[in-house]
């Protein structure tokens, strides 16, 4: 039971993150944006492991775990900004879901995991959903102001190729290290990478309320008690059931962002959602066709 509320906790609280991550982007920019909520992440979680005496290993660790967060946290959180821009929450979330699928991609080309035959039918799945959801979006006319939304959605998938990249490069590198100073240290190394481009890119006028606790929540919740409650839930729950969390993560921020932002529900990101949704379950083995295992 603790593991199930834990599940059900992350998937909203990251299904939130795109929401708070559209609120601040008005007043602030991408980039501040970005740069801001690594920044709040990491002082929020350096004091954690302070408290659990792991500053040691950070120290001993700091190269790959600072480079680990450009690929976790600083290129992903700034790709996920700009293309907020054009494209709804909704549909940002459920491209995230397509991470899982660029894990197995990475790790099949890089860690040369060989997928089965199953899991090779979800990767095709999955990009075919990828492939018809960003067709659908290129005949649109963008934002004044905004990138292309074809461009959005490369940018959302560029995000996911990050992560999948992110997630080998610690597999292969990270391995025996604390997963909160894991955690900490890539927010530091994604604030270190972001701070000086965020510094050129600052808004003319000082952002309202609404944004500030916008970027604070997102920091704070969505990112730094968002990795507790993940690492918490592979401990618990097992790697699957962390694995199946971005599933979920679209049906809150589809709901988020109906409810308090007025987006809009089209068949197209539901029937696309499905198909990437499917893939990915076959590509990373959490469902499998029976005659090809």
């Amino acid at each position: 039971m603790p593991s199930l509320v834990d599940f059900l906790l992350l998937s909203a609280i990251w299904g939130a993150s795109f929401l708070f991550m559209q609120l601040a982007l008005g007043d602030f920019g991408a980039l501040p944006t970005a740069a801001l909520r690594v920044a709040i992440a990491a002082a929020f979680l350096l004091p954690l492991v302070a408290w659990r005496r792991q500053l040691p290993v950070l120290r001993r660790h700091w190269r790959p775990v600072l480079f680990v967060g450009l690929l976790n946290s600083g290129i992903p959180f700034a790709l996920y900004c700009f293309a907020l821009q054009s494209l709804s929450t909704g549909l940002s979330a459920i491209l995230n879901a397509a991470t899982p699928l660029f894990g197995a991609l990475v790790a099949w080309v890089w860690l040369k995991d060989r997928p089965d035959g199953s899991r090779v039918i979800g990767l095709a799945v999955g990009f075919l959903g990828v492939a018809w959801l960003a067709s659908g979006k290129a005949s649109l006319q963008p934002v004044a102001g905004a990138i292309p939304p074809l461009w959005a959605v490369l940018a959302c998938l560029g995000a996911c190729l990050c992560y999948g990249l992110s997630a080998s490069f610690a597999k292969r590198y990270l391995g025996g290290i604390p997963p909160l100073v894991t955690a900490a240290g890539s927010q530091v190394g994604g604030t270190l990478a972001l701070a000086p481009l965020a510094l050129g890119a600052l808004p003319a006028t000082m952002p309202g309320p609404t944004a500030w606790a916008a970027v604070v929540v997102v920091g704070v919740l969505c990112t730094g008690v968002a990795y507790i409650l993940f690492f918490r839930l592979i401990e618990q729950g097992g790697p699957a059931r962390a694995l199946a969390v971005p599933f979920v993560v679209p049906v809150f921020a589809v709901v988020y962002g109906t409810v308090f932002l007025d987006e809009r529900i089209t068949p197209l990101m539901v029937a696309c959602g499905a198909v990437i949704i499917a893939g990915t379950a076959l590509a990373t083995g959490l469902l499998r066709l029976r005659r090809l295992v």
